[in-house]
């Protein structure tokens, strides 16, 4: 138990300096190292330098302070794009402000304390990061709130020490619980300007990996000092804007007074630099919500969110969008929702249907006085014959280009109608029903018109397959409003041939190869294959298991001369360790949680990575274009730093918002989830040996008490909302390798899920890749069930148990002696790994 109060005392420390930003930047040079076409826009005075007699740097092992060229590119690529990821909720005409008033007020936490990312795996180790004072100020603005903003460190830093303090002294040894911990907003009293020309409040809040959000003031709700300062510079100042750099939503009830809400978002390492282009008009918001905003009264209760052994999704697929729709609940911002500097009006033009294939034209005019885009978002109402159904579901979207005032852009969208076909458990099919169904396309999912409807006569079988997931002692919640009445005159009908859809019947008899190179190892040399390549010690706990590239999260074992492969964190880039040091055993992380003190005299070599946005800011630029160049950034840096997978996209749904790592994945719609994260994987697996690891599969959606809680859910609401991501994402970008989650499913962990990986994953999906657990270790306490172990997954043709452990690699040698695990079901998965190890040394 000493051992690991000491553990948790330094996975807090860990957690609660991510959950800062740097508050003191180191000045570097950044000078490029081999210039394509002689001029660089980004530097560290925002200058261009001189590249003359540079030497070329590809990043490995500098021992400079200067910027690498590929940290340049890639930060003026996402420079291009970051604006289209934020959101604006209201707007009066007040902004953008122009260049000429270059005096400015600005407060709250987020000023000196600006968030680029959440805490946990998913932080990033970029060479620097500005916060929004230093963004202003370098853009030639005058701060004139430095008194505020100093007295405000001040009673931070006091509220941050006692809170410290008093988690360790209440946690009485609780590791779990006090990971990812993170301190509510205090109040405080500090006197500030009432009045004056132009005042931007930037209220932050961060969360992550290990611990909840809670709805409480300094989290989901303003404090009292925040709501007081707002409504006050609201009133008293010309011109006022409240800006979000948040990971997810917080309730802005009572705010009617601030016209001007921008959700900043968390955007990587210009997250700073964005806002002020936004404010002086360089740049302009596009973005839409991928999760619905509006008071934490509205959302459904989910009455057991973050119970420690059992969360009942009782809610069914009345997730977010289809929850309010359904019950035509008001919200404040609808999914989908979000306004530019601009104004656009949209016309259907044509609509038609070929076989099954529904497409749309639909013309966008930019009617306002600045340029702009905007998005189109296509939705899809079923009739709801024999199963019930929500009030609509997204099947696509699409973004213009950029408009100048009065031009226009036609825009086609279109979809497979049985690609959204309904589960019906009762008959383990999924199918599309007898009746109408309603085509329509707006900027929201409140602002809509229909553009079409397709008559299906009899019900159609669409794929057989067999339930699988168990089922949940309750029945799933149904809408008792009724859909209201729209008129449909004069929209266009079709009907659907039935001959165009074949049906599809799943007989779950897939064949898994066996390399003879494998059946030729000894079982000692098997195991190890599907065991993580373990340290003694701590170090594979926190996912710093690698030995080849210091702060790689593990690799696989080196067998029969294999070369290893490489595994880091994500999914807000690539996460290495910023310093290091190599000696005759490897790659050694410095300054994290169990990484070695460096040798005297050793040379202390330097790596950094681009910090690209959080999932759901991505997700909210809707533009799935970006999101391949997020992923090819990720790539190209896989490539210099001989990284093989990635561990990321993460897609799980924001069925809450209290879900502590919901800033990682994408939205509360599973279509919006797995384009995003088949553009993003496109983008990674386009370079030479780099890959991706798609996670958590399946239903992880809190992260309390993660490794020990059920998520108990019927088999249609996790075929429908949590499992259809990764369906899209496997058979759009085949992903080389995906990742299981923590949680049980119905009571089964899901790395021991045979029904989940082989029948579901690689049965019915098609997945020929690589499946991962997440980073299991042993731990003690009193919970309702217990964790998964290594033979287990095997045996549910998982390929490789990390971060691994000596008890892990005993395990499976122990349950081959006993007959509990067969040589055939080992050698299935050590192929599946040898092979991998062998297609990267090609």
């Amino acid at each position: 138990m000493k051992f690991y109060n000491i553990i948790v005392l330094a996975l807090v420390l860990i957690n609660l300096v991510f959950a800062n930003p740097i508050k003191k930047k180191c000045i570097v040079r950044n000078r490029p190292s081999n210039p394509s076409n002689g001029s660089i826009e980004y530097t560290d005075n925002n200058t261009p330098t001189d590249p003359a007699n540079e030497a070329p740097n590809n990043g490995a092992n500098d021992t400079t302070t200067d910027m690498n060229q590929y940290e340049i590119e890639h930060i003026n690529t996402l420079d291009k794009y970051l604006a289209e990821c934020t959101v604006l909720l209201r707007r009066n005409g007040d902004f953008p402000i122009g260049k000429k008033n270059k005096k400015i007020y600005l407060y709250g936490n987020g000023v000196r304390k600006t968030i680029k990312g959440g805490t946990g795996s998913g932080d990033v180790n970029s060479r620097s990061f500005d916060t929004i004072e230093q963004a202003f100020t370098k853009a030639g603005y005058e701060i004139l709130t430095k008194d505020y903003l100093d007295e405000y460190d001040k009673i931070y830093e006091k509220a941050q020490t006692e809170f410290n303090n008093n988690l360790w002294k209440n946690s009485s040894g609780n590791f779990f619980a006090m990971m990812g911990a993170i301190m509510p907003e205090p109040d405080y009293d500090i006197p500030y300007e009432k009045e004056g020309d132009v005042a931007v409040f930037v209220l932050s809040r961060v969360s992550g990996e290990g611990s909840d959000r809670k709805p409480i003031k300094g989290d989901v709700y303003l404090t009292d000092t925040e709501r007081k300062m707002v409504l006050d510079l609201a009133k008293g100042f010309k011109k006022f804007m409240l800006v979000l750099n948040t990971g997810g939503p917080v309730d802005l009830s009572g705010l009617e007074d601030v016209k001007n809400i921008l959700v900043l978002s968390q955007l990587g390492v210009n997250t700073s630099k964005t806002l002020v282009d936004i404010i002086a008009g360089d740049k302009y918001p596009s973005g839409k919500l991928a999760t619905t905003w509006t008071k934490y009264e509205d959302y459904p209760t989910n009455e057991n969110f973050g119970d420690n052994d059992d969360t009942d999704y009782k809610e069914g697929v009345y997730v977010g969008y289809r929850y309010f729709d359904s019950v035509n609940a008001d919200v404040m911002y609808p999914f989908g929702f979000g306004l530019g500097y601009t104004d656009f009006e949209f016309d259907v033009k044509s609509a038609k249907l070929v076989g099954e294939k529904f497409e749309v034209s639909v013309s966008v005019k930019n009617i306002g006085k600045f340029k702009g885009k905007e998005v189109l978002e296509l939705y899809l109402s079923k009739p709801g014959t024999t199963i019930d159904e929500p009030y609509q579901i997204l099947v696509n979207f699409a973004k213009t280009k950029e408009l100048k005032p009065n031009k226009k852009q036609t825009l086609k969208l279109s979809f497979k109608l049985s690609d959204f076909a309904s589960y019906d458990e009762k008959t383990a099919t999924y199918i599309l029903d007898k009746g109408k169904y309603v085509v329509r396309v707006g900027n929201s999912s409140r602002n809509t018109k229909p553009c079409g409807i397709i008559k299906v006569a009899s019900k159609i079988n669409v794929r057989k397959v067999a339930n699988k997931l168990g089922k949940p002692e309750f029945k799933d919640f149904v809408p008792e409003t009724k859909r209201k009445q729209e008129k449909l005159n004069g929209v266009k009908e079709f009907t659907l041939k039935t001959s165009s859809i074949k049906q599809e019947t799943i007989n779950y008899d897939k064949k898994y190869e066996i390399s003879e190179e494998v059946k030729a190892l000894s079982n000692e040399e098997k195991a190890k294959l599907v065991i993580g390549a373990y340290k003694d010690g701590n170090e594979s706990v926190i996912g710093n298991a690698s030995i080849t590239a210091a702060g790689a999260a593990g690799e696989t074992a080196r067998v029969a001369d294999l070369k290893p492969v490489v595994m880091a964190d994500g999914p807000a880039g690539l996460r290495l360790s910023k310093d290091y040091y190599i000696d005759e055993s490897g790659a050694h992380g410095i300054g994290g949680f169990g990484q070695t003190k460096p040798p005297k005299d050793v040379e202390i070599l330097h790596q950094y990575t681009t910090a690209i946005p959080i999932g759901t800011a991505i997700a909210q630029s809707w533009n799935r274009q970006f999101a391949e160049l997020c992923g090819d950034i990720v790539g190209s840096e896989m490539e210099i730093f001989k990284i093989q997978l990635w561990l990321a996209p993460a897609l799980n749904i924001h069925r809450s918002i209290l879900c502590g790592r919901n800033f990682e994945y994408y939205s509360e719609d599973p279509f919006i989830s797995g384009a995003f994260a088949s553009s993003i994987t496109q983008g990674v697996q386009k370079h030479n040996n780099t890959y991706v690891t798609i996670k958590h599969f399946a239903a992880n959606n809190q992260e309390t008490n993660r490794y020990f809680s059920s998520s108990n859910a019927s088999e249609r609401a996790l075929r429908e909302i949590y499992l259809k991501g990764f369906e899209i994402a496997v058979k759009e970008a085949n992903p080389k390798a995906i990742m299981t989650s923590y949680n049980l499913i119905n009571g089964i962990h899901t790395s021991e899920s045979k029904e989940l990986t082989s029948d579901i994953l690689r049965n019915e999906f098609g997945f020929d890749g690589i499946v991962m657990t997440d980073w299991v270790i042993k731990m003690g306490g009193n919970n309702k069930y217990s964790g998964p172990i290594a033979t287990n997954v095997v045996k549910a043709t998982g390929d490789i148990y990390m971060p691994g452990s000596k008890s892990d690699y005993e395990n499976i040698l122990e349950s081959l002696d006993d007959g509990d695990l067969s040589v055939e079901e080992l050698e299935i998965s050590a192929s599946r790994i040898y092979n991998l190890a062998k297609e990267l040394e090609i």
